[in-house]
């Protein structure tokens, strides 16, 4: 039995949600909160790491939860350098490069600096990483772009395409390097579908905030003569536009809710409006399925569809009947990042994976 606990710790805009794991099972789980009020106090998200941490510590000592049974603290990967899949140990390397952000500073670099933080106050603990967002196992030729001032770049849901692919290979008693997938995931931060080619991502779409289908804030692909147009109109500031695009587009600016219960709601009560525009994200997404499809070159052993948007009985549907003649369909609803997280720990304390070297 692995009677030491495990912490994960996933910084967000608005939250730090944290968890303690033991034996396969969540003992302690909290999401707690980080105002907006309470963030523009600080200049920098650099700047949270401190008041975060004692957030943490404060909800584990008031919820009795002893720093000296944890042995392993996982935080939530942010943009650092492109890296091959899997688990890093934080090094002085990374943590100088999630305070360089080289994707740009997201509330999700924290994760690793404030696991390394709490790590290094428990005797013989360790804190990782694991499967941030800068995954990149893309084939060269899916970097080319049509012009050379440009590169494709690996930018997407990492941590869950990899646990998605896990857990299926799992059911079926195979290794995930056995398999050819293609794994669609909803999240939060735009939708991002992949060609899995034997444990590999070989191709997918940049969802932080580049191309593929739009979501429920990401407006995703635009016609970028329009979009130059709109840039040089002298109407809207930088950051205004990048705000538009990435945290107020897709469903959110089509219909004033990014909350796939209400918009089901109003479907039911007749809203065609809302109909189409969750059609047409549905039809956005098997466009790129079939995109991946066509790339895998290697018999396809199921298409994985996975978010909490799949709980939807209209989405999913809609999805469904385009795509059930490619082959099986698998639909996992219920994903959680801090799951995700607490698998790669189990890993570790199982001796399943090997521990990777940021450089």
């Amino acid at each position: 039995m692995l009677t030491k606990n495990i912490l994960i710790i996933y910084p967000q805009v608005a939250d730090t949600k944290i968890g303690v794991f033991q034996n396969n099972s969540w003992i302690f789980f909290k999401t707690i909160k980080f105002a907006k009020e309470e963030a523009e106090k600080y200049q920098s998200i650099l700047e949270q790491e401190i008041p975060r941490t004692e957030q943490i510590l404060k909800e584990l000592k008031e919820n009795d939860i002893i720093l000296e049974d944890i042995e392993i603290v996982m935080g939530r990967g942010g943009l650092v350098k492109p890296i091959e899949s899997g688990i890093y140990e934080l090094n002085d390397a990374l943590k100088e490069d999630l305070r360089k952000g080289h994707g740009g500073l997201h509330e999700t670099n924290l994760g690793g600096l404030i696991a390394d933080r709490i790590a290094r106050m428990i005797p013989g603990a360790h804190a990782y990483l694991s499967d941030p967002v800068v995954v990149d196992e893309l084939e060269d030729i899916a970097r080319v772009t049509g012009h050379p001032m440009f590169e494709r770049k690996s930018v997407f849901h990492a941590l869950n395409h990899k646990f998605a692919a896990r857990n299926f290979a799992k059911s079926i008693n195979k290794q995930y390097n056995e398999l050819n997938l293609i794994i669609a995931h909803v999240g939060e931060g735009g939708i991002s579908v992949g060609a899995h080619r034997r444990g590999r991502i070989i191709d997918v779409n940049q969802a932080y905030d580049g191309n593929g289908p739009f979501s429920y804030t990401r407006s995703g692909t635009l016609p970028y003569g329009d979009l130059i147009e709109v840039c040089y109109s002298g109407v809207y500031p930088k950051e205004t536009l990048r705000r538009m695009l990435i945290h107020e587009g897709g469903l959110l600016a089509y219909l004033g809710t990014s909350n796939i219960n209400i918009i089901e709601n109003r479907i039911k009560d007749g809203d065609e409006k809302a109909r189409f525009i969750l059609k047409a994200m549905a039809y956005q997404m098997v466009k790129e399925i079939g995109a991946m499809y066509v790339v895998l070159t290697e018999p396809l052993d199921a298409i994985i569809l996975s978010g909490n948007i799949f709980q939807s009985k209209f989405f999913t549907e809609e999805v469904k009947h385009y795509i059930l003649k490619l082959g099986q369909v698998v639909i996992s609803p219920f994903v959680s990042d801090m799951d995700a997280l607490a698998d790669n720990a189990m890993m570790i304390m199982k001796e399943e994976a090997e521990i990777l070297t940021y450089k």
